[in-house]
């Protein structure tokens, strides 16, 4: 008897509540057995019960098998009492690697040859979101947070993952000419890790010589790994490389539990219209199957999504008219 995957699904905000769905159409249409359970996050959720993140949604994200997230929206000020879904998920359950892909996909802008890993901290840096005021405003200080065992962590973690592919291939991407306390811990830390990789050719590169060179030469990287805000920003990169956000797919892992989520935001300009591209969602569902350990059905994934980019129904924003079910359905197929 084959498992039954307990999956939690998050629609959000906006587009969430189409993307989601499609996902799940295809999800259905691969063979497996799914047990869905539904869960709520996000703006409207904070606008409705006064908590972007109900404690029920994380129990129902820990007793499933893996999470797909749709998209959820901030406002423009600081509202009292709100806080960003995701990165409240990201701390509660020590979602500790942010992995995002960037792998050629057939669409207009895309870089052939590009497949690589950008390995992010997901839980530390600047993005502990302490920041204090000062002289009535005329002065901000932030400040950035890096641990030994952060680093550790997320360097074994990317260590481990440029084990698995065929370059075995790691970059420390880093600041520590400039900060080499914070920046100096994190990368020292990880090339520590490193000795015990011996297969892996890892090596350090600074951060703005590192964008350089993506955009020159994306396809000399394999995996790269580094801190959380440089890797929020060069995360964005690598997608503009392979089409941008609207294929671009990432997962929030921990020891106990994983969320899936596409990049793009809520797009509040196109929500409801039934015409938002579910690429995203739809092959960040194909890495939730990689988690779980459905290599091979995960492939398939990625090979339908892509000739369903090549050859069509294509939604707007790939310059056709399909709808996000038609998209969808036109994948299902392709399986």
């Amino acid at each position: 008897m084959s498992r039954t995957y307990k999956i939690c699904l998050i629609e959000g905000d906006g587009i969430g509540h189409e993307v989601i769905p499609a996902a799940r159409l295809v999800l259905e249409a691969t063979g497996l057995k799914f047990d869905f359970v539904e869960a709520e996050a996000g703006w409207e959720t904070f606008e409705r019960i006064g908590t972007s993140v109900p404690e029920e949604t994380v129990e129902k994200i820990s007793a499933s098998d893996a999470t797909l997230f749709g998209a959820a929206s901030s406002p423009n000020k600081k509202v009292p009492g709100f806080f960003g879904a995701i990165r409240y998920l990201r701390k509660r359950l020590d979602l500790f690697a942010n992995v995002r892909p960037a792998k050629y996909h057939p669409v207009p802008g895309a870089r052939q040859g590009v497949d690589l890993i950008v390995v992010r901290e997901n839980t530390e840096g600047l993005y502990v979101e302490q920041e204090r005021s000062y002289l009535n405003g005329e002065l901000a200080i932030a400040d950035t947070v890096i641990t030994r065992k952060a680093s550790s962590r997320i360097g074994e973690y990317a260590l481990k993952l440029a084990m698995t592919r065929p370059r075995k291939q790691l970059h420390v991407a880093h600041k520590a000419n400039v900060l080499p306390l914070t920046q100096g811990l994190f990368l020292n830390t990880v090339l520590e890790q490193a000795r015990n990789y011996p297969e892996v050719k890892t090596q350090d590169i600074i951060i703005d010589n590192c964008a350089m060179q993506l955009v020159i030469r994306p396809e000399r990287f394999d995996v790269l790994v580094t801190t959380n805000l440089f890797g929020d920003i060069i995360s964005d990169l690598t997608a503009g490389l392979v089409g941008g956000l609207g294929i671009a797919a990432s997962g929030n892992i921990g020891l106990n539990n994983a969320i899936f989520e596409p990049v793009h935001g809520s797009a509040p300009d196109i929500a409801g219209k039934g015409i938002a591209n579910p690429a995203a969602t739809i092959l960040s569902a194909a890495m939730m199957l990689d988690h779980l350990g459905e290599h091979e059905t995960a492939r398939r994934l990625e090979r339908a999504v892509d000739r369903v980019l090549e050859n069509g129904p294509r939604t707007p924003d790939l310059g056709g008219e399909a709808s996000t079910e038609a998209f969808a359905r036109a994948v299902a197929a392709a399986l």
